[in-house]
């Protein structure tokens, strides 16, 4: 059985040796179809006879209500933002992610560190710092990234919720007066972000324009060797198979 790694510095008392279970994460920005492929990826493993545990952004019981709270006020900075995140990510770390995987169960992330990384360099952060910030996280056994172009998403959000949200905006960064363009710019740096990271995080990017089920059929096909009889721990699947983003 091969040790779980992480990215750097590592959590004291992490069993690595005993963390048998599986790290999946869904990568992707809002209107992405990321939280839909996650409920569809985790009923079909459920189907499949496998014990998930899900979890996401601002889900820590010690700081994910503060991190809402904090946000409403629109008056975060950008490092005050970075440093909540990253301590929300490091209670759910300990007390679920880690817990959860000793157990056997397959963790599955509705986003992970690499969409709070890429907050934080478009925020004025440097790459170095952002990875040095998440360093002790676990490395997962899979990261697909659901890539969508940002108009997609602008009206897929429109559509979903009638009008687009400050901070999915960028409006913080004073980019634009006007919150279309302001958002545009914005997930366009993101998505910018997001392709250096899967150069160097091994992402396995999926064309999100296209209908779900067409979706769901190629991240199916990424977790199947997971959970093949020869599957080895931390690092299961090639990280740079063929890829299929939109560009």
């Amino acid at each position: 059985m091969k040790a779980r790694t992480h990215y750097g510095t590592e959590l004291p008392g992490m069993p690595r040796e005993r963390l048998t279970g599986r790290l999946i994460v869904i990568e992707g920005a809002d209107g992405s179809g990321r939280t839909t492929e996650v409920e569809r990826l985790k009923e079909a493993l459920e189907i499949d006879g496998h014990s998930i545990v899900d979890t996401g952004l601002r889900r820590s019981t010690l700081v994910g209500e503060p991190i809402d709270r904090a946000k409403q006020g629109h008056t975060l900075a950008a490092t005050t933002l970075a440093l909540l995140y990253a301590t929300d990510f490091a209670d759910q770390l300990e007390n679920k992610i880690v817990p959860s995987l000793a157990s056997g169960s397959t963790v599955l992330a509705d986003r992970y560190i690499y969409t709070l990384m890429a907050r934080a360099v478009v925020r004025g952060a440097s790459r170095a710092w952002a990875q040095e910030l998440y360093s002790f996280a676990l490395r997962p056994d899979l990261v697909v990234f659901l890539d969508a172009r940002p108009e997609i998403l602008m009206h897929r959000a429109i559509s979903k919720y009638g009008s687009l949200d400050y901070w999915e905006s960028g409006m913080d960064m004073s980019i634009s007066p006007d919150r279309f363009e302001s958002f545009l710019d914005y997930q366009g740096r993101l998505r910018r972000e997001f392709a250096w990271m899967e150069r160097d995080y091994g992402f396995h990017t999926l064309d999100a324009n296209r209908h779900p089920d067409q979706v769901h059929e190629d991240v199916r096909r990424l977790v199947a060797p997971l959970y093949a009889p020869t599957a080895r721990r931390a690092g299961t699947i090639n990280p740079r198979p063929g890829s299929t983003a939109s560009g």
